[in-house]
């Protein structure tokens, strides 16, 4: 009977050590970006005849979290100034994020 349970305790334990050493799941900052993006682009002032536009909005972060515009690449004149007045210097809530890392983001914004 002593065994027994001892080789219940050894069995929890070790069952208790690999839980413990995983890695809890980590949000990729780009995804998270986009999220923050898709909010901060959400109320648009764009016109009814321009239903689908489309970007790619290339930015960085810097040193105090916030996002930098540094192209947008689309056809529309409006949705870039709209996107650049929008986005630059927002604050980003990002924690795995370094300074200086380029992302890029696909953008629709249907009216």
């Amino acid at each position: 009977m002593r065994k027994l349970s001892l080789v219940f305790v050894a069995a929890m334990l070790l069952a208790t050590g690999n839980i413990l050493a995983n890695d809890s799941v980590k949000i990729d900052p780009a995804k998270k970006l986009s999220i923050q993006i898709g909010k901060l682009l959400g109320d648009n002032y764009l016109t009814d005849n321009q239903v689908e536009l489309t970007a790619q909005v290339r930015f960085t972060l810097n040193n105090k979290g916030e996002i930098v515009v540094l192209s947008v690449d689309t056809e529309n004149k409006t949705l870039e100034y709209f996107v650049k007045t929008k986005l630059n210097y927002q604050k980003a809530d990002v924690e795995n994020a370094t300074e200086g890392r380029m992302f890029t983001v696909p953008i629709r914004i249907l009216s």
